[in-house]
């Protein structure tokens, strides 16, 4: 049975540029940094950059929570990425987005207000 959301791995050929792009996204350093993988903690999550694989916007794509979309969606902009879906609110007060990270992989965000952390196993 699947018990949760884990890691989301993102294709990284450039993997120095990506480190340095998701450190300002995430505003941790990776706690695990090695030439075949790079592992960031996001809130009890690992979002994870890998070199050997090529970035897409297909496949899965996991939402990252965020406290507040339209300013993350902005933040992502200013960094870099380029704009897939804009800030949208899809009702009851959740609120999603994506864009495409200087990569060219898709990165999803959610601002959920019925997310409950306590949740998380």
């Amino acid at each position: 049975m699947l018990l949760g959301l884990r890691t989301a791995l993102y294709p990284a050929p450039d993997l120095a540029r990506a480190k340095a792009w998701y450190e300002q996204v995430t505003g941790v350093k990776p706690y695990f940094d090695q030439p075949f993988y790079v592992g960031f903690a996001v809130g009890g999550f690992e979002l994870g950059l890998v070199p050997d694989a090529t970035p897409g916007e297909s496949g899965a794509s996991p939402l990252w929570g965020v406290a507040d979309a339209r300013a993350v969606f902005a933040r992502l902009l200013e960094l870099g990425a380029t704009q897939l879906e804009p800030v949208t609110d899809v009702g009851e007060g959740i609120k999603v987005a994506a864009v495409r990270d200087p990569f060219g992989n898709r990165l999803g965000i959610i601002e959920n207000p019925h997310f409950n952390a306590s949740d998380v196993r």
